[in-house]
C-alpha cells in the first residue's frame, strides 16, 4: 500500500454538507479561475464545488514540491480525477528546497506562488487566469491563530489567513475560511464516486501544527463548540488593526525616508519606530527581523548620537548598517560582514 490513502463517498462523517454550497454560492471570483488542488480533501471539495458551478472556466492547478516518496503518486491521483472530471490540469514541479534562514514551509508557499504567478500568461487551455482559489478552511484558520500566539506573534500573525488578496494582476481567495472541516468532509461523502488522498505527513505530530489539530482542536470543541467562528472573528479584528497600523507605517516610512534617517526615527516613540522599521524591513527588503534583532536595533538608533557610532545588526537573511546619515539594510554573505565586525555574530 502506497501512502496514498485513498478515501470515499462511503463514509458519512458529521457536519453541515450545506455549508459548502453556501460557500460556493457567496463566491464570486473574476473567471477564469484556477484551483490550487493538492488532491487531498480540502481541495478535492474546492474542485468539484466549482467545477460545477463554472463549466469550462476551471483550470486545477497542481504542485509536485517532490518532498516526500508519495509525490508521484500524489500527481498521477490528480491527473485522474481531473481526467473524469473533465477539468484542464496544470502541473508544475518545483524545488522547494529552503534558501539559508528560509522556513521548509515559506520556502514551498514561494515556490508555490511563483507557479500561480505564471498562470496570467497560461493560456493552452484557457486564457490568462484571473483568479486563485484555495482551500483552507475554519479549522485551519484556527490553526493558524495558535500557532501564532504560541510564536508571541503581533497582529499580523493573529491576524491570520485573509479571505481574499491581490498579488500583482491576480486576485486570490478562500472561498472555505467559514466551513469547518468536519461540513467539507459530510459534503465530499454526498458526491459519488468521489476520491481525495491523505498526506501521511499530517499524522506527524513533531510538526506544531499537527499537534494543534490533534490536541487542541478536540479539546475546543468540547470546550466552546463555536470556537471556530470566536476565532475567525478575533482573526478579523487583529486584520482591521493591523491595516490601521500600516496606513500609520507607510506615513511614517515616507517621513524617515527610504533609506531611512536616523535623525528621523530617533525622532519617533519606540512603538511607531518599531512599527515602521518592520515596515520598512518587509515592504522594502522582503524580510522580518525577530524580536531580539528588532530591540538590539532600536536600541543601537538609540545610542547614534555621534559620528563614529557604528550599526551593524544581523536582521532578518541579511544585515542592518549605519551609512553615514541613514541606515541600510543588506543581504549580503555572512563571511563578508564577519569579516569586518566579528563581535556582532
Amino acid at each position: 500500500m502506497s501512502s496514498i490513502d485513498a478515501q470515499d463517498s462511503g463514509r458519512s462523517p458529521a457536519g453541515d454538507a450545506a455549508a459548502v454550497e453556501r460557500a460556493i454560492a457567496a463566491f464570486a471570483p473574476e473567471l477564469p479561475l484556477a484551483i490550487a488542488y493538492s488532491g487531498g480533501a480540502d481541495s478535492t471539495a474546492l474542485l468539484l464545488a466549482c467545477a460545477a458551478r463554472w463549466p469550462g472556466k476551471l483550470l486545477a492547478v497542481h504542485v509536485n514540491h517532490a518532498l516526500q516518496p508519495a509525490a508521484a503518486d500524489f500527481e498521477a491521483h490528480c491527473r485522474k480525477v481531473c481526467a473524469s472530471i473533465g477539468v484542464p490540469l496544470h502541473v508544475e514541479a518545483v524545488d522547494a528546497k529552503p534558501l539559508p534562514g528560509e522556513s521548509p514551509e515559506a520556502a514551498a508557499r514561494n515556490a508555490r506562488y511563483g507557479c500561480f504567478d505564471a498562470l496570467t500568461q497560461y493560456g493552452k487551455a484557457l486564457s490568462a487566469i484571473k483568479s486563485v482559489a484555495f482551500g483552507h478552511h475554519a479549522d485551519d484558520q484556527v490553526e493558524t491563530v495558535l500557532l501564532a500566539l504560541s510564536r508571541g506573534a503581533g497582529l499580523r500573525g493573529i491576524a491570520a489567513m485573509p479571505a481574499r488578496w491581490q498579488r500583482a494582476s491576480l486576485a486570490f481567495h478562500r472561498p472555505f475560511l467559514r466551513v469547518a472541516r468536519s461540513d467539507l468532509r459530510a459534503w465530499l461523502a454526498l458526491q459519488a464516486g468521489v476520491a481525495w488522498i491523505e498526506d501521511p505527513s499530517n499524522d506527524e505530530e513533531h510538526f506544531t501544527r499537527n499537534r494543534i489539530r490533534g490536541r487542541l482542536l478536540p479539546a475546543l470543541e468540547t470546550a466552546f463548540p463555536a470556537f471556530r467562528e470566536t476565532f475567525a472573528r478575533s482573526a478579523r479584528h487583529a486584520a482591521e488593526a493591523q491595516m490601521v497600523l500600516e496606513e500609520i507605517s507607510t506615513s511614517d516610512l515616507a517621513v524617515v525616508g527610504v533609506p531611512p534617517v536616523i535623525t528621523r526615527l530617533q525622532a519617533l516613540s519606540p512603538g511607531r519606530q518599531a512599527l515602521v522599521l518592520r515596515h520598512w524591513l518587509r515592504v522594502v527588503h522582503q524580510t522580518t527581523p525577530e524580536a531580539r534583532q528588532l530591540a538590539e536595533l532600536q536600541s543601537q538608533i538609540l545610542r547614534c548620537t555621534t559620528k563614529g557610532h557604528r550599526i551593524l545588526i544581523r536582521v532578518g537573511v541579511g544585515f542592518v548598517q549605519r551609512e553615514g546619515d541613514v541606515i541600510d539594510w543588506y543581504n549580503s554573505a555572512a563571511s563578508a560582514v564577519a569579516a569586518r565586525a566579528p563581535e556582532d555574530f
